[in-house]
């Protein structure tokens, strides 16, 4: 499918890979990017989403820096301009453009209304942000950097939200994964799924780090959340 465009709130517009399901109809979700743009790990993933009978939307959220971002973690020089695009991120509005998202995505025809989120590495912690600050049905994130930081925001989760944690993730160590527990377990919605060994992006497919039992495992979990509570 070619990108749509995407009206941002505060003037101006974005693009976003759409894919649908055969059947051309289903509920929608959103899919946030990793540090790499939307590139063809997240292409593909959106197009999985869509085989799996929903309306998948993948915005660029690093429009505002350059748009049309689409690296790979194969080189150093890519890492190195990748983090430069995460360091230079609003966070504010990323989710402001992601919320833009949403309200596109329900208006695309053959959606039924209902959108849930799923978003990857800054994608996680923006699925966990899409919990606390818009009206998606539902959200989850894999391996979220920096959720211990926005726990004075859970108060606000009054949708379901499902999280996958890396218990081996480099970048959210032992003490990080331990706040996020301590400060979500007894929050009615939401779940949280540890993989004991997984590190970091375990679900990117050619990945370093790719693991083919953790991520089915998490793709299945996320299959059946998203089954529950869009279907």
């Amino acid at each position: 499918m070619p990108d749509i465009k995407i009206a941002a709130r505060d003037g101006g517009n974005f693009t976003g890979y759409l894919a649908k399901p055969p059947s051309g109809r289903g509920p929608g979700v959103v899919v946030i990017q990793e540090i790499f743009g939307v590139n063809q790990v997240m292409r593909e993933i959106t197009d999985g989403f869509a085989r799996q009978g929903y309306v998948a939307l993948c915005p660029d959220l690093f429009w505002r820096q350059e748009p049309g971002i689409q690296i790979t973690d194969k080189t150093d020089a890519e890492w190195k301009r990748a983090f430069e695009l995460f360091s230079g991120f609003d966070l504010d509005k990323g989710v402001d453009d992601l919320k833009s998202t949403l309200d596109a995505l329900r208006k695309v025809d053959g959606c039924s209304g209902k959108v849930g989120s799923v978003g990857y590495c800054l994608g996680g912690k923006l699925a966990y942000l899409m919990a606390t600050r818009s009206s998606a049905d539902c959200n989850v994130s894999y391996y979220g950097v920096g959720i211990e930081g926005l726990l004075g925001e859970a108060g606000r989760i009054s949708k379901p939200l499902m999280l996958h944690v890396a218990e081996a993730d480099k970048f959210v160590p032992p003490e990080a994964q331990k706040k996020i527990k301590d400060g979500l377990t007894g929050n009615k919605h939401v779940t949280i799924h540890s993989y004991p060994g997984a590190d970091h992006a375990f679900a990117r497919v050619g990945g370093q780090h790719w693991n083919a039992a953790a991520a089915q495992s998490a793709n299945q979990r996320t299959a059946a959340f998203f089954k529950q509570h869009l279907g």
